[in-house]
């Protein structure tokens, strides 16, 4: 563990807010539409955390410890995470699990607090989000297993540090099928189109937004900068696997770490403003397709 992975670590956590704004900005661009600013939600963000918040007196502990459980869960993703290209804050064997796990307990975490609501409205919502998570967690481990399997390691630093800088010019063709499924998984586990809309209006067709429909004040806020910090993790997963980093001067590593995650956030705006939200039946069939790719990885390598 280097001063480095701290830098990273902090890069990532200050630019996180923006890369929601860039895939906001970069649709309303293709879309012949001017858009909110790319800084939008550091200012939703401070408005929000000086403001209070209201609870419906059918709520619990549950509700108003959810936003902080997910912020906190995510954190600790992101300390697993070498973000850096090279070695994340905290290593072991075996991290990508608690990775994945620290993700699930984030939506778990949500789920509950609308649950605990007593909203049916909301139950509609914590019941979507757990269905696409029972294909979207599958995949995921997929996408994992291909990389443990092209590199021999098992932790997230040794996945995506050397040991895949050096197999990458053997192995290109298996991990572009990962990191295509990685993709897809980002649009899936940040609520995205196809998967939902962040802007949808449609009150039927909402997942995450209708779960925290009654958070309010610095609650919101802890909520919005968690699911930015969980798009620039998965975007921050898309670009290692794509653009290993291990092998380039430490600096220059460091620079393209927020250009890279830029880049991923293009993307996410590039497929909104060309497709429309799948049919709540369809995204299953996207989320298996994911896991699909990830599997046709797999083959690749063991053959």
């Amino acid at each position: 563990m280097t001063w480095h992975a701290f830098a990273a670590l902090a890069i990532t956590l200050i630019i996180a807010p923006a890369l929601p704004g860039i895939a906001t900005k970069t649709k309303s661009v293709l879309t012949g539409r001017r858009g909110a600013p790319v800084l939008q939600l550091y200012f939703d963000i401070w408005k929000l955390l000086r403001k209070g918040a209201v609870y419906s007196t059918t709520t619990t502990w549950v509700f108003r410890a959810g936003p902080v459980v997910v912020l906190a869960s995510l954190l600790g993703a992101a300390v697993l995470f070498p973000l850096d290209g090279r070695e994340a804050v905290a290593r072991f064997s075996g991290d990508l699990v608690a990775f994945a796990a620290l993700v699930a307990l984030a939506r778990f975490a949500l789920v509950l607090a609308g649950l605990d609501t007593g909203s049916s409205f909301e139950g509609m919502g914590a019941s979507r989000e757990v269905t696409f998570a029972t294909f979207a967690e599958p995949a995921l481990f997929l996408c994992f297993v291909a990389l443990v399997l092209a590199t021999g390691e098992l932790s997230l630093s040794g996945m995506l540090g050397a040991a895949l800088t050096a197999t990458w010019p053997r192995t290109a063709a298996p991990l572009l099928l990962v990191a295509m499924s990685l993709f897809v998984l980002l649009l899936a586990e940040n609520s995205r189109v196809p998967v939902d809309d962040p802007a949808t209006h449609l009150e039927l067709t909402m997942i995450h937004e209708v779960i925290v429909l009654d958070h309010s004040g610095p609650d919101l806020a802890l909520i919005l900068y968690a699911s930015s910090l969980k798009l620039a993790l998965f975007a921050a997963l898309v670009m290692g696997v794509l653009v290993p980093r291990a092998a380039w001067p430490e600096p220059i590593a460091l620079t393209v770490l927020p250009v890279g995650l830029g880049l991923v956030a293009v993307g996410v705006g590039v497929v909104e403003s060309n497709m429309a939200r799948l049919r709540l039946t369809r995204v299953p069939q996207l989320l298996v397709g994911a896991g699909a790719l990830a599997l046709f990885g797999i083959i690749l390598l063991l053959r």
